[in-house]
């Protein structure tokens, strides 16, 4: 999986899940080529690598104990993780919404890797607890439509998608669509809780944390929910309830597309021909989950902007890993931390291979993007759950 031998980097993780359905246990190699795993040697599996156009090398039986002795030894920054199970995965996503809506389902799919779409419905009715994985479409979990309101008010799109959330949100018993969406919010947070693996990128990330610490108080204007939002709302705010984030102000102006202070989009100084995020080193011995997730052939990737292109550094819980940051201009692009028995991964942008996804713009042709470093670090979650766990030092 290093930058000289992998040919297609995103599709050798649908051979390593592949493989892993096929109930055969694979070593994943921390810091070891690139993060290279070690699959055993079938017909099959090689078959399956040259149809696929995956890159692989067969070595023998002595020369695997060699490489698994090397990342043994103390001296070296290298682990050998066991994988040991395909993990469910769910997308959660709006009924209707085409792959290349949302990059997570995009790479699933062309990684050929499975996955089911559940929304609200799914979520209130228990649905997640049949799966390992959750990612969460660009979604708004405030219950402000995305904050499309001020530019796309009159547009026929955003006209349809508030009538559609209206509409399921009744179906649901709700009468607003922000009560609707906490209650999803709060039973995302318990299958977390309970140990299920969350994975959010763009809106998704700050809109959840926001739905949680706004519980109780309304924090929507008329145009989003028909009544008036709760006086001095901002006062009220428990970050307690929160994931990630704590001492953000929210955006209060209905016709500004900005959830709070959390996103860096607003407040970015950096041309996008410098505008890169470097990932942190972990001890792959004591710290194996961050080094897992931080596999890369690059410590160095490309930056991308979304509605929530990446976050105040000043805003994050001390108790949650930052993983990828943007040190010159204060920003946080890709965090992790732990949530009662179970784990969370926010990713700040929309796509990895599209700089400035706009509203209606082209869809990301991903066979021209097959070494992705920015869209390993979304497989590297997917695959996360198969490893077998041991207790995380930092």
């Amino acid at each position: 999986m290093d930058a000289e031998s992998q040919k297609n980097h995103l599709k050798a993780y649908g051979i390593t899940y592949w493989t892993l359905n096929k109930q055969l246990k694979i070593k994943w190699l921390l810091n070891y080529r690139g993060g290279s795993f070690l699959l055993p040697d079938t017909e099959e599996i090689q078959r399956e690598c040259q149809i696929r156009g995956v890159s692989f090398e067969v070595i023998s039986n002595s020369k695997a104990e060699t490489i698994l002795e090397d990342i043994s030894s103390p001296s070296k920054n290298m682990e050998a993780v066991v994988l040991e199970k395909a993990p469910k995965i769910a997308v959660y996503t709006p009924y209707g919404k085409q792959p290349w809506d949302d990059a997570v389902t995009m790479v699933l799919q062309y990684a050929e890797i499975p996955y089911e779409t559940v929304y609200d419905e799914e979520v209130l009715n228990d649905g997640l607890l049949l799966f390992d994985w959750l990612h969460l479409h660009h979604e708004d979990f405030t219950g402000q439509f995305g904050k499309f309101y001020g530019a796309y008010r009159s547009a026929n799109w955003y006209i349809q998608e508030k009538k559609d959330a209206e509409a399921l949100a009744a179906k649901l018993g709700y009468s607003k669509v922000s009560d609707a969406k906490l209650d999803v919010a709060l039973k995302i947070r318990d299958y977390v809780i309970g140990g299920g693996f969350m994975f959010a990128m763009c809106s998704a990330t700050d809109s959840f944390d926001i739905a949680l610490s706004a519980e109780g108080i309304d924090i929507c204007e008329p145009m989003f929910d028909g009544d008036g939002s709760t006086p001095g709302y901002q006062n009220k705010i428990d970050y307690n309830k929160t994931f990630a984030f704590t001492d953000f102000t929210l955006e209060t102006n209905p016709s500004i597309y900005e959830f709070s202070s959390i996103d860096m989009t607003r407040k970015r100084m950096i041309r996008k021909t410098v505008d890169y995020f470097s990932l942190m080193e972990f001890s792959a011995k004591w710290d194996p989950i961050p080094t897992m997730l931080c596999q890369n052939h690059t410590a160095l990737v490309k930056g991308f902007m979304g509605q929530t292109t990446a976050f105040t550094r000043d805003e994050i819980k001390s108790n949650v890993l930052v993983m990828g940051e943007n040190k010159s201009n204060g920003e946080a692009k890709y965090i992790h931390g732990i949530k009662g028995k179970g784990f969370f991964t926010f990713y700040g942008g929309h796509d990895p291979e599209d700089y400035q996804h706009r509203v209606g713009d082209a869809k990301t042709e991903l066979d021209l993007h097959p070494t992705s470093p920015g869209y390993r670090l979304i497989l590297n979650n997917v695959l996360f759950p198969a490893a077998r766990k041991k207790k995380q030092k930092t």
